[in-house]
């Protein structure tokens, strides 16, 4: 990143970090791609595997890296366990392990307290043991919902993270944060509870609709907003490739998404950096994203909302001075191309505005009254903002 005066960085209100991780290239071997995820100073590093056809290898992966274990809890979701769920789960009992399946209602609003304390109940039920682990099938409800039961229960079981969503292979399944939601707000019960490891297959993304495609689009291209040009021009490029389902192509894209994901975590796997640096960089268009669905009753995809929320940033980048003029134009026509809304002053209006102004005020990444803010200086360096709700909601309607 180009480095700042100490002036310019007062001037603005703001702290600036470079968000250019260190480089961790992805690792390809006998067709699959290997990530190593580091934990430091804690023995919860893992790995992350990319490659088609990979789930087939998820018996013979549990043997070796839990030779312990004698039961599996697979959780998945009502539309993915017919799809993927029950084929996996007949492939661990083929290897002798005893496997409980159980499939929630697909969508955010199974992401519950109450949906959780069923699947804890569920391991007592079965008998589990600290030795047994948790396998999630499914996107980032499924990954979120089984990584957060498998964290509480004794104090912790080992979670393996099969997403079936590009939103969940390039994101939710990868940096260890679990959560559940609450009436006040997304993801506001929760922890962290790295997982034992991450199979990703780009198969899986065979079954999955263009809307959910998309969602992991907009994850791909905010992966490269923050680190890489190249990466953000790649995404846009290869968006009929990927809508065709291209797996070998997927592989690479999938693989670079979270070898920039994975070191930015690497640096800061708790979020504990202060002033909003750190893995605090990944909320790029989450801020305004999680209100977005939130007011949305859910009715918006995750994807959708980070989508919007990545055209607020751009917004609120160019009227704070941040960036030279064309940001918000630059990154509303990459949204188009990847088929995702950047309509954003639709939900500006004067009812929801206020309803927008009031979620922010829940956002986790909140100081008293006042927010960290993921803006950008150009495609692929980030800056933080300290702005109160208000002030976000006035920057987006001037």
């Amino acid at each position: 990143m180009r480095s700042h005066s100490l002036a310019k960085g007062t001037r603005l209100g703001m702290s600036v970090e470079s968000t250019n991780p260190p480089s961790n290239p992805p690792r390809r071997r006998t067709g699959i791609v290997k990530l190593a995820i580091s934990v430091p100073e804690e023995d919860m590093s893992y790995p992350v595997l990319v490659g088609t056809g990979l789930a087939e290898r998820l018996p013979v992966e549990i043997k070796k890296r839990h030779p312990q274990a004698t039961r599996v809890a697979l959780i998945s979701d009502d539309n993915v366990m017919p799809l993927h769920g029950e084929r996996m789960a007949n492939a661990l009992r083929h290897e002798g392990l005893e496997v409980t399946a159980h499939a929630i209602v697909a969508g955010e609003a199974s992401k519950t307290p109450e949906q959780l304390l069923r699947l804890v109940e569920l391991f007592v039920e079965a008998k589990f043991t600290r030795k047994d682990v948790v396998v999630a099938v499914g996107g980032g409800v499924v990954g979120d919902l089984a990584g957060t039961a498998a964290a509480l229960f004794m104090r912790g079981i080992p979670i393996i993270q099969c997403p079936t969503s590009l939103l969940a292979q390039v994101d939710a399944s990868v940096g260890g944060k679990v959560a559940v939601d609450l009436p006040s707000g997304k993801n506001l019960l929760g922890t962290f509870h790295f997982p034992s490891f991450v199979l990703i297959d780009p198969l899986a993304l065979k079954t999955l609709p263009d809307r959910e495609l998309a969602c992991g689009l907009a994850e791909m291209l905010k992966h490269g907003l923050l680190f890489s040009e190249e990466h953000a021009d790649a995404v846009v490029a290869a968006s009929e490739t990927v809508f065709a389902r291209d797996s070998e192509a997927l592989v690479n894209l999938i693989a670079t998404s979270v070898a920039l994901k994975s070191n930015c975590v690497s640096r800061d796997p708790r979020e504990q950096a202060p002033g909003g640096r750190g893995r605090a960089a990944l909320n790029l268009g989450h801020t305004v994203g999680h209100a977005l669905e939130s007011v949305s009753n859910y009715e918006l995809r995750h994807g959708e909302a980070v989508a919007l929320g990545l055209v607020a940033a751009a917004r609120v980048s160019e009227r704070k001075g941040l960036c030279g003029p064309g940001l918000e134009d630059h990154v509303v026509a990459a949204l188009r191309q990847l088929r995702l809304p950047v309509d954003l002053d639709q939900w500006l209006d004067d009812e929801r505005a206020p309803k927008i102004e009031r979620a922010l005020v829940n956002d986790k990444k909140r100081e008293p009254y006042r927010l960290h803010y993921i803006a950008l200086v150009r495609v692929g360096e980030a800056c933080t903002l300290t702005l109160s709700p208000a002030e976000i909601i006035a920057l987006l309607r001037t």
